[in-house]
């Protein structure tokens, strides 16, 4: 049994112009020790899928369809008590803006030793405090500056710092959304080591979340590529570096450089995501599509199978194969 099993997620906002469809139709699973990388450009609904999870959604938001089933149970019938048992101590969380997740009023041992204190009372805070001090080592953290409040930490170790509460709890899942953000490439690189070695070190499964497809490839075992709400393909990291079949996703590995191969023009990719108030019947990347004909407005989309482990949604891709 895979560890997380998302069957059909669709999540959206209200808004004063109507429900917006943030996350439409989303399916995948998680195996144990895996990890998957969701990737795209901003507002596709990257960030929405990894609140919906830890049902962390704002008030505005709701679910409509679909399930989520973590470790054979689904979360979305679990009650707010339930899921608080949840959080942190079978799921976490590594917020995007590492500078807004800590309190500005409090020490930074503290705040860790509140989430491990919170799901386990029992430990007493002697023992709290030094566990602190061991998730401080493993994540490359002076234990002579965990007394520090945040204003004190640099933004790398502020991500550090986020890091560790993740894994005060050893949960099963950790969900990172953009935890490079706003940090020099060479702390990106130490931290995205940092991630890769926590996870092979407690086999640990892990939900990446990035607009940068060259990082996600760096830390992940399974891709998808979400395009205006929907997940449009989904495959092995080589698979779909290799062999990318959506015009989305090749459109992507255009638009980012190489330090291999022969040197080619950038092709950006032109136009904007449609509106997803009022999205568009048939493939919502036809605008923008070099490749589009009538029928990709018109045609249901499915899913092709590439492979057992790589699949495309896009109908121009099946009439391309004969299907």
């Amino acid at each position: 049994m895979a560890l997380l099993e998302v069957e059909d997620l669709t999540i959206g906002y209200q808004s004063q112009r109507g429900f917006l469809k943030a996350v439409e139709g989303v399916s995948f699973s998680l195996d144990k020790g895996r990890s998957l990388g969701f990737v795209g450009e901003s507002g596709c609904g990257k960030t929405t899928l990894g609140m919906a999870l830890m049902r962390l959604l704002p008030p505005n938001g709701r679910i409509r369809e679909g399930r989520i089933l973590f470790d054979g149970q689904d979360l979305l019938e679990k009650t707010d008590e339930e899921m608080r048992q949840v959080r942190w101590q079978k799921m976490a969380m590594i917020f995007q803006t590492a500078m807004n997740a800590l309190n500005p009023v409090h020490r930074v041992n503290d705040q860790i030793a509140e989430a491990i204190l919170t799901h386990n009372p029992s430990l007493g805070k002697q023992v709290a405090y030094k566990q602190v001090e061991g998730l401080s080592r493993l994540v490359g953290l002076s234990k002579h500056r965990l007394r520090d409040y945040p204003h004190q930490y640099s933004g790398g170790m502020k991500q550090r710092a986020i890091i560790a509460m993740a894994l005060a709890c050893q949960p099963k899942l950790i969900i990172a959304d953009e935890p490079t953000t706003a940090l020099d490439v060479i702390v990106q690189d130490q931290i995205l080591e940092e991630i890769k070695n926590i996870q092979k070190e407690f086999d640990i499964s892990i939900i990446f979340i990035s607009h940068d497809i060259s990082i996600v490839a760096d830390v992940s075992h399974d891709i998808g590529i979400m395009y205006a709400g929907q997940l449009v393909e989904y495959g092995a990291r080589e698979e779909v570096f290799e062999s990318p079949m959506h015009p989305y996703t090749k459109a992507l590995l255009s638009s980012y450089p190489t330090l291999t191969g022969e040197k080619a023009q950038l092709m950006p990719i032109p136009g904007e995501a449609p509106d997803l108030i009022h999205p568009p019947s048939g493939c919502r990347f036809f605008d923008r599509c070099a490749g589009a004909r009538a029928s990709c407005r018109t045609n249901p989309l499915v899913w092709l199978e590439i492979t057992p482990t790589h699949k495309v949604f896009c109908y121009q891709c099946g009439r391309q194969c004969g299907r």
